[in-house]
C-alpha cells in the first residue's frame, strides 16, 4: 500500500509532452541566497534507474536542497526546496540530460520554512530520495493495472482553457477536438476535498464536478460510479500542478466510445494562476504541498469555512486532522481555543461522527469527545449543541471505550515475553488503552552456541555451555511473524546448535512466511477483535507495517486505525516495498543514533517511517536502545498521538 503517492499526492508540475519553448521559469530574484522551492515531473521511460537515483542523491546533496524525490521507472516527480541559486543549479543539470526535453519546471521564490509542524509534515526538513512503482497511485490495489500514459487527454494551456469556459460550442482550433456547448462541457476537479475546500474554478453555465474524495486513488472508482453521466462529454479535467490529471484523464478515456473529447489543464492551475493573477475563473487559493500551504491570487475572497462555526476560513497551518481519517480540516482561530470534535465531513458522512458531552465546572462549561460506537449514539448521529452552564450537564452516555491495540512481539520471542516488557507502558496507558498480545504462527526451534561463539544479548539463548542442550520443557517456545523463506517447521520444539556467530543483519534474510501470519491475523481479528490499532516491534514492526500496506491495496477483514511501528526495519515484501506510501496513521519510535540500537540501526528505522505519509506519520527518536521508552518526554508523545483516536 505503499506512499499514496498521496497525491500521495504531489501534484507537481507540469511538462511531459509539451515543447521545450513551453518551459518556465520564474523571473530572477534580486538576491542570490533568497529561499524557493521547485517543482517538476516528467513522464519518460527510465533506462537505468540506479543511475538516475546516483544523480539525485549526489546533485541534490551537494546542493543542499530538501524535499521529496520519487523515481519509477516511467518518470519522476520532484518537489524540494532550497536556495535559489541551487535549485537553478539543479535546473541546469537536470536539463542536460536529454530525458528532461521539454519538462516544465515551476521555480517560486518564497520565504524559508518558519513553521516547523508544516515544514516537517510536507518534508521539508530532510531530503526523501526513493524508487517507486508509481509517481501518483492511481489504483490503491496494484494488482489493477495503470492506464497507459501515453493515451492521457489533450493538454490545453492556460489561454486554451480559459477560453474554452468563455466560449463553451466553440472549437479551440481547426486541429482541435471540438469542446460542445455548455451543457455538454463539464469541469472535473481530480484533487481532494482538503484542497477543494479552499480554491476551486467555478464559470457561469459550466458544471463543476468535485468528487469530493479523500486520496487521489479513490477517483477511479468515482469515475466508474459516474461513468453514464460523464460519456459523450467534454471534459476539462485540472489538479493542482498537472501530473494527477496525467493519469486520471488517461484512466477516463480507457472507457472508450464517448470519452474522446477528454482534456487536461497543462501546469495545473499553478499555470493558470500565472496567467490570470486576478484568479480568472478560479476562486479562493491553490493547496500546494510544500510548506507554503496555499497560493491565491490577487482576489481575497475567502472560499473555505470553518468546519465547526462554519465562518469563512481557510489557514491550514495548524495541521488539524480528523479523528478517523487523518485528512486536514479546516478550524477556525477561535474554534481552536475550544475542545472540539475533530471529525470531517465525510466521516460524518459515513455515520463516524461523535458527539459532544458537556460538563459544568467552577462557572465553566468544558467539552469532551465521545466516540461513535457507543451504542447510545445512532449511526447517523450529529454534533450535540454546545450547552451553556444554564443547560445544567448533559446526561451522562458512558465512558467511551478504551482503544484497543493488538500487540506483535519480535523474532524469537513470544506473546507472555513482549508483555512483560511492555508492562510499564501499559501501566501509564492503562486509563484509554487496551493491549492486546498474541503469539506469532512460526515456531521456531530452540538454539544454542557452546562456548567460544559469541551470543547476541537479544539471542534469548541460554548461555554459553559445553555440554548438551537443557531440557526443552524448562524453556519457553520462540516465535516468529517472518522467517527464512528455506525454513521447515518442526512438529516439535527442539534444540540447534548455533553453526556460526549471531549475524545482526539475519533480519534482512527473513522474508518467508507473511501470507501464513497474514491469514493468522486475519483469524486473531475476526476472534479477538476489533482493534483500534495495531503495535509492532522490531520484527513485528515489520510485519505491521506491511499488513498495513496490503490492508490500503484491497477490502480487507481488519480494519485499523492506526499503526504504531516500535525499532522495526523494511522487510524486503512487496507488499511494502513497491506500492507508494502507506496512508495509515503512523507514530514510528526508534534510536536516535546508530550505536543505541545494538538490534536494528537508527537507518533502517529510518527507511521504514519513510514508506509512510508523511502527512498523517509522527516519529520519535529517543537516546536509549532496542526498547520502547516510557520516561518523559516520550510516554507523553506517545500519549498525545493515542489520544487523537478517541
Amino acid at each position: 500500500m505503499l506512499m499514496q503517492l498521496q497525491v500521495e499526492a504531489h501534484d507537481h508540475l507540469s511538462l511531459s509532452s509539451m515543447e521545450s519553448n513551453n518551459k518556465r521559469v520564474e523571473p530572477e530574484p534580486q538576491q542570490e541566497e533568497d529561499h524557493g522551492v521547485l517543482l517538476y515531473y516528467k513522464y519518460a521511460q527510465i533506462p537505468d534507474l540506479d543511475h538516475l537515483l546516483a544523480f539525485y542523491n549526489s546533485n541534490c546533496t551537494s546542493l543542499h536542497l530538501l524535499g521529496r524525490v520519487r523515481l519509477s521507472p516511467l518518470g519522476v516527480n520532484v518537489t524540494v526546496g532550497g536556495k535559489m541559486c541551487s535549485l537553478k543549479k539543479h535546473i541546469s543539470d537536470v536539463e542536460s540530460n536529454s530525458l528532461f526535453h521539454g519538462t516544465d519546471f515551476k521555480l517560486a521564490a518564497c520565504p524559508r520554512p518558519l513553521n516547523n509542524k508544516v515544514a516537517k509534515e510536507c518534508g521539508f526538513t530532510s531530503l526523501s530520495i526513493r524508487i517507486v512503482k508509481e509517481l501518483v497511485t492511481l489504483h490503491s490495489n496494484p494488482q489493477l493495472k495503470p492506464p497507459e500514459i501515453s493515451d492521457a487527454g489533450k493538454h490545453l494551456s492556460a489561454a486554451e482553457f480559459h477560453s474554452a469556459l468563455q466560449k463553451a460550442g466553440q472549437s479551440l482550433d481547426d486541429d482541435s477536438p471540438t469542446l460542445t456547448d455548455s451543457k455538454q462541457l463539464v469541469l472535473l476537479d481530480a484533487r481532494n476535498l482538503y484542497e477543494t475546500r479552499i480554491g476551486k474554478f467555478h464559470a457561469p453555465n459550466v458544471e463543476t464536478l468535485d468528487p469530493g474524495i479523500r486520496q487521489y486513488s479513490d477517483l477511479p472508482s468515482w469515475i466508474d460510479e459516474n461513468t453514464d453521466d460523464l460519456r459523450g462529454k467534454s471534459v476539462l479535467m485540472y489538479c493542482t500542478g498537472g501530473i494527477r490529471c496525467e493519469m486520471a484523464s488517461a484512466y477516463l478515456r480507457s472507457k472508450g466510445a464517448g470519452f474522446e473529447n477528454v482534456f487536461q489543464l497543462f501546469g495545473g492551475i499553478q499555470r493558470y494562476l500565472e496567467q490570470y493573477p486576478d484568479g480568472g475563473f478560479f476562486k479562493g487559493k491553490n493547496f500546494v504541498f510544500d510548506h507554503r500551504m496555499s497560493v491565491g491570487s490577487s482576489d481575497t475572497n475567502i472560499l473555505g469555512t470553518c468546519l465547526l462555526c462554519r465562518l469563512p476560513f481557510d489557514d491550514y497551518s495548524s495541521r488539524l486532522r480528523c479523528t478517523y481519517c487523518r485528512m486536514l480540516i479546516l478550524v477556525c482561530y477561535s474554534c481552536q481555543k475550544e475542545s472540539f470534535a475533530s471529525v470531517c465531513e465525510l466521516c460524518k458522512k459515513h455515520g463516524k461522527d461523535v458527539g459532544l458531552i458537556s460538563s459544568v465546572e467552577n462557572g465553566r462549561s468544558d467539552e469532551t469527545s465521545a466516540q461513535c460506537e457507543l451504542k447510545a449514539l445512532s449511526s447517523d448521529a450529529k454534533l450535540l449543541p454546545h450547552t451553556s452552564p444554564r443547560q445544567g450537564k448533559v446526561p451522562d452516555i458512558g465512558h467511551p471505550r478504551k482503544l484497543r491495540i493488538l500487540c506483535l512481539h519480535g523474532f524469537r520471542q513470544n506473546a507472555s515475553s513482549f508483555k512483560g516488557r511492555t508492562a510499564s507502558l501499559a501501566k501509564k496507558l492503562k486509563s484509554f488503552v487496551e493491549l492486546v498480545f498474541v503469539d506469532a504462527p512460526h515456531e521456531l526451534p530452540f538454539i544454542y552456541q557452546p562456548s567460544g561463539i559469541e551470543t547476541h544479548p537479544d539471542c534469548t539463548t541460554p548461555s554459553p555451555q559445553e555440554g548438551p542442550p537443557p531440557p526443552s520443557q524448562h524453556c519457553k517456545k520462540k516465535f516468529a511473524w517472518l522467517v527464512a523463506p528455506n525454513f521447515s517447521q518442526s512438529s516439535e520444539t527442539e534444540w540447534k546448535i548455533a553453526d556460526c556467530p549471531f549475524d545482526v543483519l539475519q533480519y534482512q534474510q527473513q522474508t518467508g512466511g507473511f501470507d501464513a501470519s497474514l491469514a493468522y491475523l486475519k483469524d486473531v481479528y475476526a476472534q479477538q477483535g476489533p482493534f483500534d490499532g495495531i503495535l509492532g516491534f522490531s520484527q513485528g514492526a515489520a510485519m505491521a507495517a506491511a499488513v498495513c500496506a496490503q490492508l490500503g491495496m484491497q477490502k480487507s477483514e481488519m480494519g485499523f486505525r492506526f499503526v504504531i511501528l516500535c525499532s522495526g526495519f523494511a522487510v524486503k515484501l512487496p507488499e511494502l516495498l513497491d506500492n507508494g506510501l502507506v496512508k495509515c496513521p503512523s507514530l514510528h519510535i526508534f534510536g536516535s543514533d546508530h550505536g543505541k540500537d545494538r538490534q536494528i540501526a537508527n537507518q533502517a528505522s529510518g527507511e521504514l517511517a519513510s514508506l509512510f505519509d508523511d502527512g498523517c506519520a509522527v516519529t520519535i527518536q529517543h537516546d536509549s536502545g532496542h526498547i520502547i521508552p516510557t520516561r518523559s518526554p516520550y510516554i507523553d508523545q506517545i500519549k498525545d498521538f493515542l489520544q487523537r483516536f478517541l
